[in-house]
């Protein structure tokens, strides 16, 4: 496999790389970035560790190049972190922030066990105050992580990587940071724009008792507009005659809140997400309570260098950049939680999101994710409307009931982790049958923690006929989208399509072979072949009622070569201006 560098990750920060403010909602004046040069081993679970082995750069999991070590930590290996900091106490508590770690860790403080966690894509943090000196101190995080062998949520590692599938990683793979605060400090906000009643609503978070509250909303200029100050944790700030977010009008107010203990920044945007019909009586997708057509593409968020982990806050917003200079409105992040500066990004850039939850349990048969979805779509036939429920569980690989709750416990995490975003309109809680269960009842779950999203609750196939949209993969066939039932008013979502992969010498992670829908290996009919599909597609959107489109894909992903980008990041293979003007058709 060739080694591939971005350029992005070919002029990286070692001291301290991905250094902004992890978190664009929450800041706060004290921030101490723990990234950069970190000492780190692995061993087998029946091994004691005499001795660091090197150095590993942090947030990049040690398969990776960015890492500097580029070995695979095995379900059998224990990895250890290790490294110093300096400390001066400057408020009364001291919290320990980590963006992600897969999958399993305990955190120890100068030898002593401050906090254990689990789960491999969520933000989590401890009150490491009491386990400080002045000066120096000592850092380790101990992790262990059961890849493809456990049913925790994986996204698409795979222990035998290839095709979709791509190389395990482990370990810590988001920044790692400290602040300093007060005893009663404010633990998070939950931010609810409503356009209809023209509030934005906010409920704040304090770590002991409620504090009286004040709220200064601002222009994008930075200037005040209002103040509204209570004595409880709910505030609710009239924003009458606002302006609306749209990717078109990204508009962002910024907002300060103040207690008597601490200010912290943040912004918001008013809009809206829902379904509904537009004037010949059709479903659709609404933004701000008028038929919007989602345009996207699907977004693994994979990087040549990093792996999981962007090289750099640049190296997002170049992704982001570059899918809306050539006319796409949409992302939708496939299998994957983005560091909290990715989405922060879409909202300023104007891009919307479509976030999946990350798939997990056992290993997948052939039959619930390929060949009996693959037959419904060749014969042109509903799909196949098997039944997700607990007589099912075992086919479709969920028959773990640990599992399963965990999947609850995950969701949940993603909902609070990523509800204030601005830019997320859908949720799509399960993909292609991948450890799919009780689809229904997760949609409600999702439901009732975020009333105001959209939901895709069985992206591709195995659809139960709930959730907001109809949605469908294609990728081989031609389109055509049978409903649910005769009832069914869903609005109708090309979830995947396209997946046409052109090969670029000297920048392909697999020289050997390469996978992809549909091959092509001259520039012009690669392109040819892409004005015809969205030529077709355009028609679709007044012809079969189609309201969204998810292109695959935004970059080559390892042997997959769909994207339009070159995994490496180095070469885009079509034209921008071309790709924009196909995209202009594509409106309701």
């Amino acid at each position: 496999m060739e080694k591939l560098l971005t350029p992005f990750g070919e002029k990286i920060d070692k001291n301290c790389p991905l250094s902004e403010y992890p978190r664009p909602q929450l800041v706060r004046d004290s921030y101490q970035c723990l990234n950069g040069v970190w000492r780190y081993a692995i061993a087998k679970k029946n091994e004691l560790i005499k001795e660091y082995q090197g150095k590993i750069l942090v947030p990049f999991s040690p398969e990776c190049i960015l890492s500097g070590v580029e070995k695979i930590v095995t379900p059998e290996d224990i990895l250890y972190y290790q490294r110093d900091f300096e400390y001066k106490k400057e408020n009364d508590r001291t919290i320990l922030h980590f963006g992600a770690v897969d999958y399993s860790c305990i955190v120890k403080i100068n030898g002593k066990t401050v906090g254990t966690h689990t789960g491999g894509f969520f933000a989590f943090s401890f009150d490491i105050t009491d386990f400080l000196v002045e000066g120096n101190n000592s850092l380790e995080v101990i992790v262990t992580d059961p890849s493809d062998t456990g049913t925790q949520a994986r996204g698409k590692q795979s222990s035998k990587r290839g095709g979709i599938w791509y190389t395990p990683q482990s370990g810590i793979w988001q920044p790692v940071w400290i602040e300093q605060v007060p005893n009663n400090y404010i633990k998070g906000i939950k931010i609810t724009p409503d356009i209809d009643k023209e509030i934005v609503m906010i409920d704040v978070d304090f770590n002991n008792d409620v504090e009286e509250v004040t709220a200064t909303v601002k222009d994008s200029n930075g200037e005040n507009i209002t103040t509204y100050s209570t004595k409880t944790n709910h505030l609710e700030i009239s924003m009458k005659g606002a302006t609306l977010w749209s990717p078109e009008n990204p508009y962002l107010y910024g907002l300060e809140i103040s207690c008597l203990s601490e200010t912290i920044q943040s912004y918001f945007g008013m809009r809206k997400f829902s379904i509904g019909k537009d004037e010949n009586g059709v479903s659709r997708m609404m933004l701000n309570n008028k038929p919007y057509f989602n345009n996207g593409l699907l977004d693994q968020g994979y990087w040549s260098d990093g792996m999981l982990t962007p090289p750099s806050d640049e190296a997002m917003i170049y992704d982001i950049q570059t899918m809306k200079d050539m006319g796409f409105n949409m992302l939708r992040k496939h299998i994957k939680i983005e560091p909290l500066r990715w989405y922060y990004h879409c909202d300023r850039i104007g891009m919307l999101v479509w976030q999946d939850m990350i798939n997990g349990g056992g290993i997948y048969g052939s039959n619930p994710i390929m060949v009996k979805p693959a037959l419904n779509l060749a014969f042109n036939t509903k799909r196949f409307f098997a039944s997700d429920g607990e007589s099912h569980y075992k086919y479709f690989s969920r028959d773990d009931e640990n599992g399963r709750k965990e999947y609850y416990i995950d969701s949940e995490r993603l909902i609070n982790q990523l509800y204030n975003t601005v830019s997320l309109s859908l949720y799509v809680p399960f993909n292609e049958g991948w450890g799919q269960f009780d689809a229904v009842k997760a949609c409600d779950f999702y439901r009732n923690l975020d009333p105001t999203r959209i939901i895709d609750h069985a992206s591709g196939w195995h659809d139960q006929g709930y959730g907001d949209v109809n949605s469908f993969h294609i990728y081989f066939t031609p389109f055509f989208f049978p409903k649910f039932d005769e009832n069914d008013e869903r609005p109708i979502a090309l979830t995947e399509f396209g997946g046409y992969s052109l090969k670029v010498d000297g920048h392909m992670f697999n020289t050997d072979k390469f996978f992809g829908y549909r091959k092509y290996y001259d520039k012009e009919k690669y392109a040819e072949a892409i004005e015809k599909l969205f030529t077709k597609l355009a028609k679709l959107i007044h012809t079969k009622g189609l309201s969204a489109t998810v292109y695959t894909e935004v970059s080559d992903v390892e042997d997959e070569c769909n994207g339009l980008l070159t995994y490496d990041r180095k070469v885009l293979k079509i034209d921008k201006e071309f790709m924009k003007k196909l995209n202009s058709k594509l409106v309701i």
